[in-house]
């Protein structure tokens, strides 16, 4: 935390007259300096109608501008609920996705706050990495008079925790390195609750406005089209489960379900490119084998954020159970001193191996320790909940909305272990653990065109169909009169079944123009993807004629 002298903008001269002032008094000795004080004193005193005529104008505060970097909407919602701490507090602010941030421009803010997530090996949301490219280019600006804030969200389980937030912070201080700060803020917080941060920085903020008269105090809070939900993960909708359904073939390697929820009058939005975030809980029976493996009831008392709860409830609807991480592995290889574990500790490879390779349960069942249940909950992670691509448009299923889930199955030396969704998938298991969802959109880039008139070429390279199948409802719904294409890649024919009949349908009523499919594993015939892939690139040109 920083606290440097106000830049112009906050002072009642201009830099021309604050330049002289500082060139004529530079050489001065502090009696001289008093003298020139009283000086001025004495002028101002013998002039009281001409001051009272032509008051000094009034210092203003610059306004704010705030950045939010989302990949999933989460620091979306931060954002906006800084920008409404904000306008309560009567300060000028404006919130702006980084997608439609106009980045040239950034020389020109006085007080910059950047709101990000990380996604990836350390990246910025994809709607940040215009700017991100910017900000590390050649062509970014000095930011001689702007001060920033940076308020970076991230999962400390993960290697590149908070990397985002980090790459802008430091890139920022570097542009601004002689900047003349017109604030004290918190460069960097990957640990602060949100809440805290957000009212550390509107304390600063306040501090530094301008006494004014309440007339003179004007909020405004500008919104570039930032897409909002009634529903979020801290308040999602309890929906209910219509269908669930096999859509692979019966020799198919994989499991593939077809999910649809019906959303009822929640009055829920979305469009094709969106995703479902759907909270869930842990099976009972996992929580019951690993609650046993470290010779616990299940019964003692533990606190999840300021509540008493049994440690089974607590394990089953809090805490994340189906995923391993490096840092697990190393604290609890720490913790129980464990002859197999602790050889690990510092050997980053050899950590993300074990933990990509051995679920929790089966970590506790192969290293036995007796920890208490405090102990226990401290070294996982909070259960968070899983996004799926949507899979259809609103323009043609109006009420419900449709996710494609793919079943998890594999064995830890025999003994059988799935996802977070049973492996059965049934309706029941669906239903009582799937049971509440929230809307979060993934990129403002990936959302289908929004004229019919543009031509579209979509490319799935082994990504998943779901938001395919989004788009190409949401084509057919607008009757789209140009053409659209679309190069599906799997590994083998029989995955390509997943909504065989709807795509042949589109096909054949010319919604769909061209259809591309390659599999990567036919025998003799590995090179096919490339190979496709090439040939649609070719195509594309006369596609688009």
């Amino acid at each position: 935390m920083t606290t440097q002298v106000p830049p112009s903008a906050l002072l009642p001269l201009n830099p021309e007259q604050l330049a002289r002032l500082q060139a004529a008094t530079t050489d001065l000795t502090p009696t001289q300096l008093a003298w020139v004080s009283g000086y001025f004193w004495g002028v101002l005193n013998q002039q009281p109608a001409a001051l009272a005529a032509t008051p000094a104008p009034a210092a203003e505060m610059p306004g704010i501008t705030i950045i939010s970097a989302s990949q999933t909407g989460n620091a979306r919602r931060v954002a906006e609920a800084l920008r409404d701490d904000l306008l309560t507090a009567k300060l000028n602010v404006k919130l702006v996705n980084a997608g439609d941030y106009k980045f040239k421009q950034i020389a020109s803010e006085k007080l910059l706050i950047v709101v990000t997530s990380t996604q990836g090996e350390g990246e910025p949301p994809e709607e940040a990495v215009a700017l991100h490219k910017f900000l590390f280019s050649k062509k970014a600006p000095k930011l001689e008079n702007t001060a920033f804030a940076v308020f970076s969200l991230g999962d400390s389980s993960y290697e590149f925790f908070c990397q985002s937030g980090k790459d802008f912070d430091s890139k920022l201080a570097e542009l601004g390195v002689n900047a003349c700060s017109t604030v004290s803020m918190p460069m960097l917080n990957t640990r602060l609750p949100a809440s805290e941060w957000r009212a550390r920085v509107v304390d600063v903020l306040k501090s530094r406005a301008p006494v004014a008269a309440p007339s003179q105090s004007v909020a405004t809070g500008a919104v570039n089209e930032i897409h909002t939900s009634p529903y979020s993960k801290d308040a999602p909708l309890v929906a209910s489960l219509s269908v669930n359904q096999k859509i692979t073939g019966r020799n198919s390697e994989k499991d593939v379900r077809h999910i649809e929820i019906d959303l009822g009058d929640s009055g829920l939005r979305y469009q094709p490119g969106d995703a479902l975030g759907v909270w869930y809980q842990n099976d009972p029976a996992l929580v019951k084998e690993l609650v046993e493996l470290l010779w616990l009831t299940g019964d003692e008392p533990v606190t999840v954020e300021g509540k008493t709860l049994p440690l089974n409830e607590a394990l089953q609807w809090h805490f994340e159970l189906t995923v391993n991480t490096a840092n697990i592995v190393e604290n609890y290889a720490t913790l129980t001193r464990s002859e197999t574990l602790l050889p690990l500790v510092g050997d980053k490879a050899k950590l993300q191996h074990y933990a990509a390779t051995t679920p929790i349960v089966d970590m506790v069942r192969f290293s036995p320790a007796q920890l208490d249940a405090e102990a226990l909950i401290n070294l996982l992670r909070p259960l968070t909940p899983r996004l799926y691509s949507i899979a259809s448009s609103q323009a043609e299923v109006e009420n419900e909305v449709h996710v494609t889930v793919g079943v998890v199955r594999y064995d830890v030396e025999g003994r059988a272990r799935a996802g977070v969704v049973p492996p059965a998938s049934s309706r029941t298991a669906w239903k009582k653990r799937a049971n509440s969802a929230y809307l979060s959109n993934i990129t403002i880039t990936s959302a289908c065109p929004l004229t019919p008139e543009t031509p579209v070429i979509m490319i799935g390279p082994g990504t998943g169909i779901a938001p395919f199948r989004a788009f190409m409802q949401q084509r057919a719904a607008d009757e789209a009169p140009v053409k659209t294409g679309c190069s599906l890649a799997t590994r083998t024919l029989r995955k390509i079944s997943s909504y065989q009949v709807e795509w042949q349908r589109y096909v054949k009523e010319g919604v769909l123009t061209r259809i591309d499919l390659a599999w990567s594993r036919r025998p003799k015939r590995k090179s096919l993807r490339t190979r496709q892939t090439a040939r649609t690139g070719r195509g594309a040109v006369a596609l688009d004629q």
